[in-house]
């Protein structure tokens, strides 16, 4: 039996109340998430930083102007989507999160990720790719190649401060936003299908059937560092406790 999707006004209210660890006790306030409710895309960073914490939205310092423009490559703006991180509160001097931070933290984000029901979760660095996956396999290896986590379709890619700290790595995010954006142009005759023919189950079986080999041909992309194309057997991890 599914659970009830919990409005995201209460949970921004239990975000905003929560002490459950001490980085509550140097926030100047939490970092909920901020964008369009019933997105398409869900965008899951890693934590806040020193200008998030102080404005209460995420990505607004120089990385969120870089994601701004890798949004715009993929044909999307902020309004568009959810933007959200792992962590609610800034880590001290901005390191690292750690495991019980995670451990602590991450029901709001399931809570998140079930209400606002995407279609695709696009996870940016080693931090969401591993949680969301439930997986070790670090970001670069992973990013630029689609994945499924329950009845999610993950995109990992870079975060946009890696390229900000290495430049190598502005073709891979700015590549991989590229392909986001394809994606999402060639998953939309699926979707219209089915929705016309909502009562015709011929069509909604025929939409769900078309969206593997999406998922197949996508997974042969790797914009990073001309990788070698994936086969059909690119493992997916499952990732039940978002549902």
């Amino acid at each position: 039996m599914h659970k009830p999707h919990i409005p995201l006004d209460e949970i921004r209210a239990a975000v905003e109340g929560c002490r459950k660890c001490p980085l509550a006790d140097g926030r100047t306030q939490t970092v909920f998430g901020d964008g369009n409710p019933q997105a398409r895309v869900l965008i899951v960073g890693e934590a806040p930083g020193k200008n998030e914490d102080l404005q209460g939205i995420p990505f607004v310092g120089a990385a969120g102007k870089y994601l701004n423009e890798l949004l715009a490559i993929a044909g999307l703006r902020r309004e568009d989507v959810f933007i959200a991180n792992v962590l609610k509160c800034r880590p001290p001097g901005n390191r690292d999160p750690r495991p019980e931070e995670i451990e602590l933290c991450t029901p709001y984000l399931r809570e998140q990720t079930r209400t606002i029901d995407p279609e695709f979760i696009v996870t940016l660095g080693n931090f969401s790719t591993k949680f969301i996956l439930k997986t070790e396999v670090g970001i670069t290896r992973l990013h630029g190649k689609l994945q499924k986590a329950g009845k999610f379709k993950v995109f990992p890619i870079f975060h946009p401060a890696a390229a900000l700290y290495d430049g190598s790595k502005r073709v891979a995010l700015e590549n991989d936003f590229a392909t986001l954006g394809e994606l999402l142009h060639a998953s939309q005759p699926a979707d219209g299908a089915a929705g016309a023919a909502a009562s015709g189950q011929s069509a909604a079986g025929a939409a769900m059937a078309d969206r593997p080999a999406e998922a197949a041909a996508s997974d042969g992309r790797s914009a990073a560092d001309g990788a070698q194309s994936a086969s059909s057997q690119e493992p997916r991890y499952e990732q039940e406790s978002l549902l």
